[in-house]
């Protein structure tokens, strides 16, 4: 068994990110710029956010970090995401997920210009994704190809059976596999709340990539033999022995399911921080290789 190490495979992808970047602006050209909006004060997505600012720093983007009190209005926030798709200083934005109940995350992220979209949650970004034309990818399926691409893992004619449909991760992840790509080419079966029999599809999976957000879900009767997991949950658990009072559980039951695999990501140190990993590749794109 060989653990994925998202920390080893992001310090890597951070400091080529940090020569573009320090290439751009010998040459006088653009420094990437990288805005945030967050709404409330959701602990999870403050250290989310927070580790964004971190990596702008870095690797030497320029960053706007724009918080607003949990009662900010549904029109002020799309006034504010309009007012960023027309600032030409920034190159990319997200507004941070997710907002409060009474604003519609749906209208918000219809309002942001695509163009700008780093996240890669808009329709015209997913549509080209679709089509398999140049686009900005969604950040976490985005750091699983890379995952991949790093450890050389081999898709093409693989079995990947994928467990989640959201459009953020599960949905798009099953299209990146199954694209005629040097990552991809894999015969893939997405699964869902509603599967009959999930345990009986998941077996059969060469890689299964765990994405519905349920902790220590999948357990080894679920796995095969010499499978590659990716695991994408990050649940945070109540647990007295840490200091935080919550521990992070993955959709996969680690300790049990480990011994069968030939490769496996951990939660944390996995997945999760190649997300922001990526969503700096999409930014680092909005500025050398506009579409």
């Amino acid at each position: 068994m060989k653990l994925i190490d998202g920390k080893l495979v992001s310090a890597q992808i951070k400091a080529q990110i940090a020569q573009e970047v320090a290439i751009l602006k010998k040459e006088g050209k653009k420094t990437p710029h990288l805005a945030a909006i967050l709404v409330g004060d959701d602990g999870a997505s403050q250290t989310y956010v927070a580790s964004k600012v971190r990596f702008c720093q870095e690797v030497g983007y320029d960053s706007t970090l724009i918080q607003k009190p949990a009662d900010l209005s549904e029109a002020e926030l799309l006034a504010l995401v309009e007012s960023l798709n027309h600032n030409a200083e920034i190159d990319g934005f997200i507004v941070q997920l997710p907002l409060p109940a009474h604003i519609s995350a749906e209208k918000v992220l219809l309002a942001i210009d695509p163009k700008k979209d780093v996240d890669g949650f808009h329709p015209e970004n997913v549509g080209r994704m679709l089509l398999g034309l140049p686009c900005y990818l969604p950040a976490t399926p985005l750091g699983i190809l890379k995952l991949l691409e790093y450890y050389q893992i081999p898709t093409a004619g693989r079995h990947c059976v994928v467990v989640g449909r959201s459009h953020i991760v599960g949905s798009p992840m099953s299209v990146l596999m199954a694209r005629n790509a040097p990552i991809g080419n894999a015969t893939v079966t997405l699964t869902h709340s509603r599967t009959a029999d999930l345990a009986a599809i998941t077996r059969q999976a060469d890689i299964l990539i765990a994405a519905l957000g349920k902790p220590e879900f999948i357990t080894a009767e679920m796995v095969k033999e010499g499978a590659v997991v990716i695991d994408v949950g990050t649940t945070r658990v109540a647990d007295a022995s840490k200091k935080s009072g919550f521990s992070l559980k993955g959709d996969v039951k680690f300790d049990e399911v480990a011994p069968k695999c030939s490769y496996i990501s951990p939660v944390p140190g996995g997945v999760g921080l190649l997300t922001v990993t990526a969503l700096m590749l999409n930014t680092l794109q909005a500025v050398t290789n506009r579409f």
